[in-house]
């Protein structure tokens, strides 16, 4: 993946009427890169996309794509292609003439369309599908139709609007899988707008946070993960226990008070004192006979690979999560637990 930015936003800002719907967002997609824009319905990715396409014109601020300024260009006139939530196959043309579609109407020939759409559903592993309808084939293999007639006039950059959200978890793990074989395959740089952060994470070679019209993070998922910036990242990627309490320096180091008379103290990492925010992984609680955190289980969910229980905790702290990894004793419902937290793992914010 090359470090050369594609796609370019600079200072952009939509409003339609009072609503300021993206405000001054700056960010680059490099040349190759599958970027993810993540964040809650209504947050605006859908309109930072919508600009990048050309359906929607920004109130100010730039787009570029390749160097070029977009801002005038209209969306035909762009070297973008955009995969929709809902795929909108023709259901009166095969799954050949779907994916060739934009060759004809770019008045490419018959022969050369031919062996284009041939090679692009070789690229989504569907040779030999060229004649079927697309009622006869099942919604993956729609959804592979609709890429590879997205990719068919090799854009530099490929849109991706909530593509898999009508798809079953199980058809949705797969369809992960075959969009990251796909970009493997392509030249150009996929740009992702979703609200499920699980597909963002697992594909994104980069991930922007995106909260109330402005992006709040940008990094690899891991670092957004394990180093988030903003307590509202914390708490949207992935699942966390946030607790409140106070920090104050002691002998040199800092420590953040939870809870109430009963409640307890951790050496936190920070230079905030006052009111903070603090962020602990279920992961990072870990199942300790002496641990400091003592509670009863008041829930228990069993997931295959890990088990996440809910405990209320003694400590006056709010109810816990903690998620253990493959088998553990019989831990029920009532039962009583302590977990301790493991070192380096809570990220403190300002409140």
């Amino acid at each position: 993946m090359s470090d050369e930015s594609l796609v370019e936003l600079d200072s952009v800002r939509k409003e339609f009427g009072d609503v300021t719907a993206v405000d001054r967002v700056d960010f680059s997609v490099r040349r190759g890169e599958f970027f993810s824009l993540v964040g809650p319905s209504g947050c605006g990715k859908t309109t930072t996309l919508r600009m990048i396409s050309g359906f929607e014109t920004p109130t100010k601020g730039d787009v570029r794509i390749d160097g070029r300024s977009m801002v005038d260009v209209p969306p035909e006139a762009r070297d973008t292609n955009l995969v929709f939530q809902h795929l909108s196959l023709f259901p009166h043309m095969t799954v050949g003439e779907n994916v060739g579609y934009g060759l004809k109407k770019a008045g490419v020939d018959a022969g050369e369309r031919s062996e284009r759409v041939r090679n692009f559903l070789e690229l989504v592993d569907l040779e030999g599908f060229a004649d079927r309808d697309p009622t006869e084939i099942s919604g993956g293999q729609q959804q592979r139709v609709a890429i590879a007639r997205a990719l068919v006039n090799e854009p530099k950059v490929l849109l991706l609007d909530e593509p898999l959200s009508a798809l079953d978890r199980k058809l949705r793990k797969q369809m992960q899988v075959e969009l990251r074989k796909i970009h493997e395959k392509v030249q150009g740089a996929f740009f992702y707008v979703t609200h499920d952060q699980e597909v963002a994470m697992t594909l994104s070679d980069r991930v922007a946070v995106m909260n109330n019209g402005r992006i709040e993070q940008i990094g690899t998922p891991e670092e957004i993960y394990r180093n988030p910036a903003t307590s509202f990242v914390a708490d949207f990627i992935g699942d966390t226990n946030m607790l409140h309490g106070e920090a104050q320096r002691r002998n040199g180091s800092c420590v953040v008070e939870l809870g109430g008379e009963n409640g307890m103290v951790l050496e936190a990492d920070t230079e905030v004192n006052g009111a903070v925010d603090v962020s602990i992984r279920p992961e990072d609680l870990i199942v300790a006979d002496d641990g400091d955190i003592s509670g009863t289980v008041v829930e228990r969910y069993f997931q295959g690979d890990q088990t996440n229980y809910v405990i209320e905790s003694a400590n006056d702290l709010p109810p816990l999560s903690v998620v253990t990894q493959g088998r553990r004793g019989n831990i029920e419902r009532g039962d009583e637990l302590r977990v301790d937290v493991r070192p380096g793992a809570p990220v403190v914010f300002e409140a």
